[in-house]
C-alpha cells in the first residue's frame, strides 16, 4: 500500500512539472503599429512572435470615469485593428487573445482615482463595466479581459544620509509607515466582489478573465488571494521596475532582481522571490501564476560623483537618461535593440565620452540581473546607467519560472524585443530565449 502511494506521489510530482512553466503570455501594445520606420511593428512581425506565444495580450482598454464603462484608449487605429488581431484566430486556433483594460497606458489626470472609484460605485453603476467589456469582447471577438488596474502604488524608496536615516526611524515612533491608501482593506474586499460578479458574467458568455499585478502595486493591500485566485484563469506578476530613474532618481539600482540582496539598505520585497512567493504562500496554485519579464531596461544619467564602478546601488546619479530615439520613446527608458545597439563589441574602445559605446557587467551569480554603463567624462556628461534583462537573463528567469512549477512567463512586451532582428540578426531573442528555456 505504502509503494502505491509513493509511486502515485511521484507520479503528481512529474506530471506537475511536466504541466509546469507552458505559457507564454505576449503582450502588445497597439501603439507599436503606430510608430515610424523600422520601430514599427508590422502583422508580419507579429505572426512571427505569435508561433511561439500562447496567450496574445492586447493593450490597452480604458475606463471611463463616472459612467465605469470600458472604452477603446484609440477608437482610430481599434475600429480596425481589432478585428485584424482577433482575426489571428484563423492561423493559430489555439492561442487565446484578451483585452487589456488600464495598464500605464490609461493616463487619466482628470480622474487619476478613477479606477478606486469603479472599485467604491454600488452594484448597478459596476455593471455599466461588466455590460460593457462584454460587449467589447464578444463583438471584437476576443477571448477574454485582463484586469490591469491602475491601484496605487508603493511610494519609492527615499535616499536617506546616515543623520535622515536616523530622524527617519524616530519619526516613525510618532507617526509610523507612511500609508498610501487608508481605506486598503475596504478596497480589497470590494475588489473581490466586483472579480466574482464579473467572472460570473463571463463564466455564461464562456469569457476569459485575468489578472495582471502592475509594477508596485502592493498586492497585500489589494487581492484577497485565497477568495481570488480561482475567479481568475491566470495571473500575471509584473515583477520589474522595483527601481526606475523617475521613481529613484538619486540612485541606480537592479531593477529586477530575482533574490532579495541584502546590503546597502535595500528593501526586502524588492526581489522577485517575494512577490511570487507572497501568492504562493497565501494559497494560490503555481500554475496560475505566471512571471512578468520586461523586454527593456531602465537607464539612469550619471554624474561625476557617482564613480566609474557602476557596481550598484550607484549614488548621486541625475534622474532619467535619455529615451530611445526610434523604439522606447520614453524618458529612461531603453528597448532590447535599443541597448543591444550601445553595447561595447571591443574591448579597447573608449571607455567615456559622447561616442563611448556600454560596458556590460554580466550577473554570474545568476540572481540579479546584467547591467551596462559609461561613466560620465571629465565634465560630467554624457553618463549612462542601465538594467536590463537580455534575452539570456530572460532565459534564467524562465528556469527560475520552471524550477517553482509556475504557469509559465509574461513578456512586457513582444514591441520591445528586438522584433526587426538589427542586433544579431534573429528577431524576437527574448521570447525565443524564455521559450527555449520553458522547454
Amino acid at each position: 500500500m505504502r509503494f502505491h502511494l509513493f509511486y502515485l506521489l511521484g507520479l503528481l510530482s512529474v506530471t506537475s512539472l511536466t504541466h509546469a512553466a507552458n505559457n507564454l503570455i505576449c503582450y502588445y501594445d497597439s501603439a507599436s503599429y503606430l510608430r515610424a520606420g523600422y520601430a514599427k511593428m508590422n502583422a508580419i512581425d507579429l505572426e512571427l512572435a505569435l508561433k511561439f506565444c500562447t496567450h496574445l495580450v492586447y493593450g490597452y482598454a480604458g475606463l471611463k470615469p463616472g459612467t465605469h464603462e470600458l472604452f477603446s484608449l484609440n477608437p482610430d487605429l481599434d475600429m480596425f485593428h481589432y478585428q485584424a488581431i482577433t482575426n489571428l484566430h484563423q492561423k493559430f486556433p489555439q492561442l487565446k487573445i484578451l483585452l487589456s483594460v488600464g495598464g500605464d497606458h490609461d493616463v487619466d489626470e482628470a480622474h487619476p482615482n478613477k479606477y478606486i472609484e469603479l472599485l467604491e460605485a454600488n452594484r448597478t453603476a459596476q455593471q455599466n463595466f461588466i455590460d460593457s467589456s462584454m460587449i467589447m469582447l464578444r463583438r471584437n471577438g476576443f477571448d477574454g479581459l485582463d484586469l490591469a488596474f491602475q491601484l496605487p502604488r508603493n511610494k519609492p524608496r527615499k535616499v536617506h544620509g546616515s543623520i535622515g536615516t536616523y530622524w527617519k526611524s524616530f519619526k516613525k515612533l510618532f507617526t509610523g509607515d507612511f500609508i498610501v491608501d487608508p481605506h486598503a482593506e475596504q478596497h480589497k474586499s470590494q475588489f473581490t466582489d466586483l472579480v466574482g460578479n464579473l467572472k460570473s458574467a463571463f463564466r455564461t458568455a464562456n469569457l476569459m478573465l485575468s489578472l495582471t499585478v502592475l509594477p508596485n502595486v502592493n498586492s497585500t493591500w489589494y487581492f484577497d488571494v485565497p477568495k481570488l485566485h480561482y475567479q481568475f484563469d491566470y495571473i500575471n506578476v509584473a515583477a520589474f521596475d522595483f527601481n526606475t530613474p523617475l521613481r529613484n532618481p538619486e540612485e541606480a539600482d537592479f531593477t529586477s532582481p530575482i533574490y532579495f540582496l541584502d546590503e546597502k539598505d535595500r528593501l526586502p520585497h524588492l526581489n522577485v522571490e517575494f512577490q511570487i512567493n507572497y501568492w504562493l504562500q497565501n494559497h494560490c496554485p503555481a500554475q496560475k501564476l505566471n512571471l512578468g519579464v520586461a523586454s527593456y531596461g531602465r537607464a539612469w544619467k550619471l554624474t561625476k560623483a557617482s564613480g566609474l564602478s557602476g557596481l550598484p546601488v550607484v549614488k548621486e546619479t541625475c534622474g532619467p537618461a535619455p529615451g530611445g530615439v526610434d523604439i522606447a520613446s520614453s524618458e529612461g527608458l531603453l528597448s532590447w535593440p535599443e541597448i543591444c545597439s550601445q553595447l561595447s563589441q571591443n574591448s579597447s574602445a573608449q571607455y567615456r565620452g559622447e561616442k563611448a559605446p556600454l560596458r556590460k557587467v554580466t550577473d554570474i551569480t545568476q540572481k540579479n540581473g546584467n547591467y551596462a554603463l559609461r561613466p560620465a567624462d571629465e565634465n560630467g556628461d554624457y553618463g549612462i546607467w542601465v538594467s536590463f534583462d537580455d534575452p539570456d537573463f530572460a532565459g534564467v528567469k524562465a528556469g527560475y519560472a520552471k524550477g517553482k512549477g509556475l504557469g509559465g512567463i509574461a513578456v512586457f512586451d513582444l514591441g520591445y524585443d528586438d522584433f526587426q532582428g538589427l542586433c544579431t540578426g534573429q528577431k524576437f531573442p527574448i521570447v525565443r530565449s524564455i521559450k527555449y528555456y520553458m522547454g
